[in-house]
């Protein structure tokens, strides 16, 4: 493997556990810190949430991971640790997806005007059930992206 190619595949390893870590944090502190929380202050803080993350920090890391992770999978195509590289770019692909199709519209609905318990029943058991799944995908994604690394 070329000293460029390992730094792509070590850069998706990367990107890839900074945004295990992001969802990890927010299904183990954030999320059961917030369910204590009256109906009002929940809506409210999830909307700054929603609001702040989307920043010139976080975006790049989340759409670079996939990007990179993509670029490593293509240059290890022929080479043996391709099966680790494929399997943790189709495990962050699959966190993006969820993040993308279930995640970011459930941020949207909780982002229109409303009562706040309603939105918060139709936010928070899905939210965090989808957290829970993308946080485990993108570990298994990380996982598998650095024993690629470590096979080639």
């Amino acid at each position: 493997m070329t000293t460029t190619n390992r730094g792509v595949l070590v850069a998706a390893t990367v990107a890839t556990g900074l945004m295990a870590g992001t969802f990890y944090a927010f299904a183990c502190a954030v999320m059961p810190a917030l369910s204590r929380s009256d109906d009002r202050v929940y809506v409210d803080v999830m909307r700054d949430v929603n609001d702040v993350i989307q920043n010139p920090v976080f975006l790049p890391v989340f759409v670079g991971a996939l990007l990179l992770a993509g670029w490593a999978s293509w240059q290890v195509r022929h080479r043996p640790e391709r099966w680790w590289v494929w399997a943790g770019a189709a495990a962050y692909a699959a966190a993006f997806v969820i993040t993308s199709a279930i995640n970011v519209p459930l941020n949207d609905a909780l982002a229109e005007p409303g009562d706040p318990a309603s939105l918060r029943a139709h936010f928070e058991d899905t939210w965090v059930l989808w957290n829970g799944v993308r946080a485990a995908l993108c570990t298994i994604a990380m996982g598998c992206l650095a024993a690629g690394s470590r096979a080639g």
